[in-house]
């Protein structure tokens, strides 16, 4: 497996990473015992970053992937992300992007995964309601603290992630990316991550499964997909 560096503030990763959400959650048909096994068959295959969120469940997908890494805790990057905001019973609110929100999250999320740090810590989706600056700032301060090693944002414009970088490094944007899916070539994301040495991290590069080689109609795909 080669390696790359993420961004340009030190991070340094499988150049695969194994994305976790399908298994807990919106695909459909994932078993406990596969999903461990997909996952301990990346790490033998050398892929280190493995990518959850608190949402994806909620939280039972942290706890999956914490679970299954479990001693090889500190081979990987583990990367995660927070602001659309869950009760501890997993009731959803909607975005939270405010930094108490980010510092229950973030704690909530090393308790799931069973870490003392994130390697990777994204803000999921932007809070209309909250300066991008208050909720990169409350971030950077995690960074110092030593709960977070980088931090990341997902899904933003070119504009914000500029606004962003400019309040805390940004190490990586996480945002949809394949032969569907180009925005990111023509909205100045790619060319202002580029600009900012922030690494890109492509979701659903293979179009949701459909260039995969396993799926060939819609019809295909399971209902709750």
């Amino acid at each position: 497996m080669k390696t790359t560096a993420l961004g340009s503030q030190g991070l340094t990763t499988s150049a695969l990473g194994l994305g976790c959400m399908g298994m807990s959650a919106f695909y459909g048909g994932a078993t406990l015992e596969g999903s461990v096994e997909t996952i301990r068959r990346a790490l033998d295959l050398g892929v280190t970053l493995f990518d959850t969120a608190e949402a994806y469940g909620p939280f039972t997908n942290e706890q999956l992937l914490g679970r299954a890494l479990g001693s090889d805790r500190d081979r990987v990057t583990i990367a995660t992300k927070f602001a659309i905001e869950f009760d501890d019973d997993g009731t959803p609110h909607g975005p939270n992007g405010s930094p108490a929100y980010a510092r229950r999250a973030l704690d909530r999320s090393l308790r799931h995964l069973g870490v003392d740090h994130i390697d990777l810590w994204y803000l999921h989706r932007v809070d209309p309601n909250t300066p991008i600056e208050e909720t990169v700032g409350a971030m950077g301060e995690a960074v110092t603290s030593g709960k977070v090693r980088y931090i990341g944002v997902s899904e933003t414009s070119a504009a914000t992630l500029r606004r962003a970088h400019a309040t805390f490094p940004i190490t990586a944007i996480q945002s949809e990316y394949s032969l569907f899916e180009r925005d990111a070539e023509h909205n100045g994301v790619l060319d202002t991550a580029r600009e900012l040495g922030i690494g890109f991290v492509p979701f659903s590069p293979l179009g949701r499964g459909f260039l995969g080689g396993t799926l060939t109609r819609k019809e295909d795909l399971p209902e709750s997909a």
